[in-house]
């Protein structure tokens, strides 16, 4: 059977600076399977700026920012298989993957850095009532087929929820001379970065609808209109509320999902909030060995933040793989209270832990001039003001090593938004 030090799954932002970062820690044995054509993952199509701003220091395009991570990759002679799918992660770390070429392998793997990414939620799990005619599009879909193959979608569009995909579409139809009539929010905040609904839909006049939905898609070849109906606090349609829009395509741009159907399989510890797997402060999940980062672990709102993530990941594992990661002491775990919703990580090991760790956390809800508080059992260990937090926009906080020194075991971390 084929061994690899260390297996990488996804070769998108997260699975490249993991390669890099594990190269760059000493391991030479790495393999990165991606099931798409190319490296770079979702990035290939993002074609607007704004990227890389913490991680280069300038602005890129989204292939710009993968470019740099696949020249990294390729400078290092970083093996890449294309066109592969991996079907399975079972016990004791083996990898099995199929492709064109080879048919169906197995290979044990010294370390696994789990990096696949995410998914959009589609129409089926919204329960919009009407047919499916054709022009109801998921907002990455609309994003490749326009950014991509060069097509165009429709002509008169709404965009049903204001995730940062879907704000950037809305500008970019708009420059390809489609109307937007407008970006509806079932939720009452928007679940984009504020730059973005500025940028792409201020700028452009395109009204955002909050706590609004829509509750009817008409036609049944082809879309011929929407009803957008109001929504109460529980997210019930308020009726004789609805407003009707002639249109002929609806965007989808209503969360995303982790893509971690091969996680479950494996038995690995999932986190109801997230999504995503369970982790400790060095990204190793609940299977030893197994580690993950960018998306897959929960989704981000910038990719720098990913970068950085699976750059640590890469690391772990090429610790990990050459026995210099310490594995004493216990662990705390972390809990939330006063709005926030999640952490990342999950645990942390005072023992194992490096001189800081960056936590990072969304909010349930718009929160403004609160303090941001962590405690170590009953004892506030940190403190800072926080003039607005919004759940579209991650959140983090930096833990000292120096701040754990006295915790027991029996002891929590808790992160919370208090007056």
């Amino acid at each position: 059977m084929n061994k690899r030090s260390i297996v990488i799954i996804g070769g998108g932002p997260a699975g490249l600076a993991a390669a890099v970062s594990a190269y760059d820690s000493g391991e030479r044995d790495i393999l990165i399977i991606e099931r798409d054509d190319h490296l770079g993952g979702i990035l290939n199509q993002c074609i607007h700026n704004g990227f890389g701003l913490h991680t280069f220091k300038e602005e890129l395009t989204g292939p710009e920012y993968a470019a740099r991570f696949i020249s990294q990759a390729e400078e290092r002679g970083i093996e890449c298989k294309l066109d592969t799918i991996v079907t399975d992660i079972s016990a004791g770390r083996y990898v099995t993957y199929m492709n064109g070429e080879e048919g169906i392998v197995t290979i044990e793997a010294g370390a696994v850095v789990l990096a696949m990414g995410c998914r959009e939620r589609p129409r089926g799990a919204l329960g919009i009532p009407g047919f499916r005619p054709a022009g109801v599009y998921t907002a990455g879909t609309a994003q490749r087929l326009v950014n991509i193959e060069g097509k165009c979608v429709g002509k008169r569009c709404v965009i049903l929820g204001s995730g940062d995909i879907g704000l950037i579409m809305a500008r970019r139809l708009t420059l390809e001379g489609a109307k937007v009539l407008c970006v509806a929010e079932l939720m009452p905040y928007s679940g984009g970065l504020q730059r973005n609904i500025t940028q792409c839909l201020d700028d452009f006049d395109i009204p955002l609808l909050l706590s609004h939905t829509v509750s009817r898609i008409y036609g049944k070849e082809r879309v011929t209109g929407v009803d957008i109906s109001e929504v109460a606090e529980d997210r019930s349609i308020i009726p004789d509320t609805a407003v009707h829009y002639d249109c002929d395509t609806l965007l989808l741009s209503c969360g995303l999902l982790p893509e971690n159907e091969l996680t479950r399989q494996a038995g690995i510890d999932i986190n109801r909030v997230t999504g995503g797997p369970d982790v400790r402060d060095d990204l190793e999940t609940s299977e030893e060995g197994v580690f993950a980062c960018g998306n897959v672990l929960h989704v981000h709102d910038l990719v720098d933040y990913v970068s950085q993530e699976a750059m640590r990941a890469g690391k772990m594992a090429a610790e990990y793989v050459s026995g210099r990661r310490k594995t004493d002491g216990f662990e705390l775990k972390l809990v939330t209270d006063g709005g926030v919703r999640y952490t990342v990580p999950q645990y942390v090991s005072p023992a194992q832990m490096e001189d800081s760790l960056t936590v990072r956390f969304r909010v349930d809800k718009e929160y403004r001039n609160k303090k941001l508080c962590v405690y170590l059992g009953g004892r506030q260990i940190r403190q800072q003001p926080k003039n607005i937090v919004k759940p579209g926009e991650m959140e983090q906080v930096i833990i000292l090593k120096k701040d754990l020194e006295t915790a027991k075991p029996e002891d929590t971390v808790k992160i919370c938004l208090e007056d």
